[in-house]
């Protein structure tokens, strides 16, 4: 590794001279270790806004759950498809919100990763893959998500063409690609096995009124 990657790096060498210090800081965004730590913050704290919108939508999803028993006990049945047909939306809601946690542990466990070998562009550009594809997931009823994943997304970014600059290693990407496409698929393989053994299954499908009439 170089010693100017090591510089930018870990940060300003104690041997140079403030003026040359003061230029440096005003030029550049920081040195890459504490932005890659402040990304991994960022996405722990949205791991754990994932957590609270999880157990709303879970919350929610038990409530649904019992009106449907209830309608079933009182031979509604056009209730209780009303409440299946929201029970799946808000179920589909949930595997995403999974989806999208898991895929930014990883991200995270990559990040802390990085900031003990360096190896920046090999991680980074796969991350920023993922995080496109969590970020749309989540933009329709998680609007506030979208917008931090983006800003996490830029700063990244920014470190990947830095790193390219500083250390003169030129990026594959189609080796990025391909691991970010193993990190979204494993992810929604673990959300789908989770999600079956948390909640419970919905009723088989609820004939329409009009199906009933005929019966």
């Amino acid at each position: 590794m170089s010693e100017k990657f090591i510089k930018r790096w870990e940060g300003k060498q104690a041997n140079e001279s403030l003026t040359m210090r003061i230029k440096e800081a005003i030029q550049s965004p920081g040195p890459l270790k504490p932005r890659l730590e402040m990304a991994a913050r960022r996405l722990e704290l949205q791991i754990a806004k994932l957590d609270q919108a999880s157990e709303r939508f879970s919350q929610r999803d038990k409530s649904l759950f019992a009106k449907i028993v209830e309608a079933y006990a009182k031979h509604d049945m056009d209730h209780a498809r009303v409440f299946a047909n929201e029970l799946a939306e808000i179920r589909k809601m949930e595997k995403v919100i999974m989806n999208a946690r898991l895929a930014l542990e990883q991200i995270v466990l990559r990040l802390k990763t990085i900031t003990e070998l360096g190896d920046v562009l090999t991680t980074l550009a796969p991350a920023v893959s993922v995080l496109k594809s969590v970020r749309t997931g989540l933009a329709s009823f998680l609007p506030e998500a979208d917008h931090e994943l983006n800003e996490i997304g830029d700063m990244l970014s920014s470190i990947i063409m830095e790193a390219g600059q500083t250390t003169g290693l030129t990026l594959n990407f189609e080796a990025a690609n391909e691991d970010a496409q193993k990190i979204l698929a494993e992810a929604a393989a673990i959300a789908e096995q989770r999600i079956k053994e948390k909640l419970p299954e919905l009723p088989v499908t609820l004939p329409s009124s009009s199906e009933r009439a005929l019966v």
